[in-house]
């Protein structure tokens, strides 16, 4: 399989970008169960044919050259969209088709059986399969081990993504029932400056850290161990030995679809649309009476729409879910605030919102 114009094969990266990963000739060729010298061979090849030297080798050290960066970045990104090609080929040639929705534990707001049950009403619905996963949400969707995933924004990375806001909440601080600071009514971030933050196993890019499960982080708190900031919705799910208080000056977060930029599926097309259909009229589990009172949360986009007047009908405007193709008419939809690729292009106020 050739990679594009110049004739460099799938096979080719795929042995540089172990090499340039490892930076060992030795180690590279056992990951790719292959010998060494047809390893440094094939490094060779591939130099000569793009013209330019990749490595710089000497009989200790292997170090990458600003080309052969170039290539490891270019070069990973290229793999991965053919790992996902092949992912979502085989998935739609199946001869039991379904939709893969990636979502995390109790990070629904609520809205997830809704979402379902409207889009199983919808005609030639397909079975939707749900993964959980607390983390790789948006890889899975990216790799095309998931049709869609429902994640948060703006503190998970939708990068390659398209999405559609589905229910913007405040948050609020989760503490142990027995903390000083849970009889609060309302506190602010500098209030959590010197609580305990949890230590996660492996760091996030920006710097903070990150758990496994979120029931771990949970468990955690419990034990007096640490603090979490998270969406207010959490609190209808918390613990009875766990307070979510609200924090003022924390920014609000947003519960979004996401789904892989570009993507042609009509059933994905009407999942999007019964999910934003839903998130305009389902209101989230009211938080447990051991909480302090929630503010009222809402979907995104619903305090625009005015009350109809007596004996007066609503119309809204339509809209093309964002990412997927103006020509699938039959899955137009109620028009919601609409981003693509994690840039917002309006709020589906027009039949054809201009991206900015």
């Amino acid at each position: 399989m050739n990679a594009g114009d110049d004739g460099v094969e799938t096979r080719e990266l795929a042995y540089f970008v172990a090499v340039a990963e490892e930076l060992h000739f030795g180690r590279a060729a056992r990951r790719l169960g292959i010998a060494q010298p047809p390893l440094s061979r094939a490094i060779q090849r591939l130099e000569r044919r793009l013209g330019t030297r990749l490595l710089d080798r000497d009989s200790r050290t292997v170090t990458l050259t600003e080309a052969g960066e170039t290539l490891l970045r270019e070069g990973r990104a290229a793999l991965a969209a053919v790992s996902a090609a092949v992912r979502r080929t085989r998935r739609a040639g199946r001869s039991e088709p379904s939709l893969v929705l990636a979502a995390k534990p109790d990070a629904d707001a609520g809205l997830l059986p809704v979402i379902l049950t409207a889009y199983a009403a919808t005609p030639d619905a397909l079975p939707v399969d749900i993964v959980f996963s607390s983390w790789e949400r948006g890889a899975m969707v990216r790799d095309g081990r998931a049709d869609a995933a429902l994640m948060h924004a703006p503190r998970e990375d939708l990068t390659g993504l398209a999405f559609e806001d589905l229910l913007t909440e405040a948050q609020v601080a989760v503490l142990p029932r027995r903390h000083p600071l849970a009889a609060r009514a309302v506190l602010s971030m500098a209030d959590l400056d010197r609580e305990p933050l949890p230590r996660w196993p492996r760091a996030a890019p920006d710097g903070t850290y990150r758990m496994a499960e979120s029931g771990h982080l949970m468990h955690l708190i419990a034990l007096g161990r640490a603090v979490a900031v998270v969406p207010e919705s959490v609190r209808a799910n918390l613990r009875h030995d766990l307070v979510g208080v609200p924090v003022a000056d924390a920014p609000p977060t947003t519960l979004v679809l996401a789904w892989p930029e570009g993507s042609r599926s009509r059933a994905l097309a009407a999942f999007v649309r019964s999910a934003a259909e839903a998130a305009r009229t389902a209101r989230p589990a009211p938080a447990a009476e051991n909480t302090h009172a929630a503010q009222t949360t809402r979907p995104a986009g619903a305090a625009q729409e005015p009350a109809p007047q007596t004996g007066q009908t609503t119309q809204t405007a339509q809209t093309t879910p964002a990412g997927l193709p103006a020509q699938v008419a039959d899955y137009r939809w109620a028009g919601v605030s609409r981003r693509d690729g994690g840039r917002p292009t309006g709020g589906g106020a027009s039949p054809s919102p201009t991206r900015r």
